[in-house]
């Protein structure tokens, strides 16, 4: 079954759990490339990290409906939102990747948390 065929999933649901996997694939990358960047990036790597486990995990509670999606989704957007504005920081490729894309994922996120 695709995800887009979740009967529970309406559009907002689903763009936020499209979202929120993009927002995990930059970050993966991102924190992998910072971390040959050195100490200064030590930041930057973990609020990606943070951000790609929050992000899967919102994803997942999405995917089975729980009812405890919402109170994440704050969450992720929180993290999602302090992320981009550290990647902002830096001209590596990879961060200004994530800098473009988690906004994104801070919007649909905050649509989800207020229900």
């Amino acid at each position: 079954m695709a995800l887009e065929q979740l009967e529970h999933a309406d559009e907002h649901m689903q763009e936020c759990i499209d979202n929120c996997l993009e927002a995990a694939q930059v970050c993966e990358w991102c924190a992998d490339a910072c971390a040959g960047e050195g100490e200064e990036m030590a930041r930057c790597i973990r609020l990606c990290r943070d951000v790609a486990d929050l992000t899967t995990l919102h994803a997942r509670f999405m995917a089975r409906n729980s009812g405890y999606h919402r109170d994440l989704a704050s969450i992720c957007a929180d993290v999602c939102e302090a992320c981009a504005e550290e990647c902002e920081q830096h001209d590596h490729d990879h961060c200004q990747a994530c800098a473009e894309i988690l906004p994104k994922c801070v919007e649909s996120c905050r649509e989800m948390a207020e229900g």
